[in-house]
């Protein structure tokens, strides 16, 4: 009878003690539904303005985050602090977000904002992977009742962030997946992470042996000329025919090569006249760059200038003739080049019909096409 009593008390007694153990790791936070539907708001606007920060969107972020500073909850108003001091990042103002960071964790240690915060503040990668592997290990998040648990799901996509910076792409990949199939209550953060993932996946076979430079290009949002030849001269051959293995620089190189018109006078497919003007080496490059340039090395590597008209000649010989993207016209400069960059499937057309030349192309998309030249 007392052996049973044991056994019975067993269970009870573990789950006191697991409930206990639980409670170190969990905040559970007694924040009513609209003091939770401000953080939601707060947070939204915070993370949407990360992606594409606006001089007065911030100051209007600063006074809805002022106007909550006296609710009385010290849960809210650590999370509101760490939110705070992620802003004041966005401000420009490092020591503020500190000051806010060493508030949220006095009021609630750990919260997830505050550990997000935490890392951003960390200059070493490996550190601020290690706070965020520290916090999940220890399922640190607010515990709300009937609900998903709140936090990991941040935490993990602020992983797949550093892992994206830091070169490891398919691992980014994973954090990030993984993330967003448990952010469904928060779709901003797909709408605002997805170009990065998307990245990720671009890069995900980059050779171990990739060069620190071409690494930090294949990052940008946007590349110009020189960016494209570095990338170009640093990861393969196609211009030795140019340069026959002399280092110039890529200033030297954008020079020449637009002397032999590698490098188009404009990006504008729909001019069919070139212009006087010549673009400088600092100029954005466009889809209709990419692929003029693209083309004509594909021509060189070939040792067949032919196909530069390839496409245009025969289509003038065809009666009625329609181009078979909408919007490029037959007569443009850039038929060929796009014709032919879309048929080899070096270019893709984004919508499925569509050539969209005068979008701005990301280095790690430059990256990509060259490879697949």
């Amino acid at each position: 009878m007392i052996m049973k009593k044991i056994l019975l008390a067993l269970p009870l007694a573990l789950v006191i003690l697991s409930c206990h153990t639980m409670q170190k790791d969990l905040h559970i936070s007694s924040m009513d539904e609209e003091a939770r539907s401000n953080l939601a708001a707060v947070e939204e606007t915070i993370v949407n303005l990360e992606s594409s920060p606006r001089e007065n969107a911030l100051a209007d972020a600063r006074r809805k985050i002022n106007s909550l500073s006296q609710i009385p909850d010290n849960e809210f108003q650590a999370m509101l602090s760490a939110w705070s001091g992620r802003l004041f990042l966005l401000e420009g103002k490092p020591s503020e977000a500190q000051r806010e960071l060493r508030k949220s964790e006095t009021l609630s240690p750990g919260n997830w904002v505050s550990v997000i915060l935490a890392s951003r503040l960390e200059s070493s990668p490996e550190k601020r992977l290690g706070m965020l592997e520290e916090a999940a290990a220890r399922e640190i998040f607010i515990f709300r009742p009937d609900r998903q648990p709140e936090g990991p799901g941040e935490l993990q996509l602020e992983t797949g962030r550093i892992l994206l910076e830091t070169g490891r792409f398919s691992e980014a990949v994973a954090a990030f997946d993984t993330a967003f199939a448990s952010l469904d209550e928060k779709p901003f953060y797909r709408k605002n992470f997805a170009a990065s993932r998307d990245r990720a996946w671009e890069l995900r076979n980059m050779d171990a042996g990739t060069e620190n430079k071409v690494l930090e290009l294949a990052l940008l949002d946007d590349v110009n000329w020189r960016d494209i030849i570095e990338i170009t001269k640093t990861e393969t051959d196609l211009l030795r025919f140019l340069t026959a293995g002399r280092d110039w620089s890529s200033e030297e190189i954008f020079r020449r090569l637009l002397e032999r018109a590698f490098i188009p006078y404009t990006q504008d497919i729909n001019l069919i006249e070139w212009p006087v003007a010549k673009p400088s080496s600092a100029q954005i490059v466009e889809r209709s760059g990419a692929a003029w340039f693209l083309w004509r090395l594909y021509a060189e590597s070939r040792a067949n200038r032919g196909l530069l008209t390839r496409y245009s000649i025969s289509f003038a010989n065809t009666p009625n003739a329609r181009s078979p993207i909408p919007d490029l016209d037959i007569r443009s400069p850039f038929f060929d080049s796009v014709l032919g960059c879309v048929e080899l499937e070096f270019m893709s057309l984004p919508d499925g019909r569509n050539f969209m030349p005068r979008e701005r192309v990301k280095g790690s998309e430059y990256l990509s096409m060259l490879r697949k030249l």
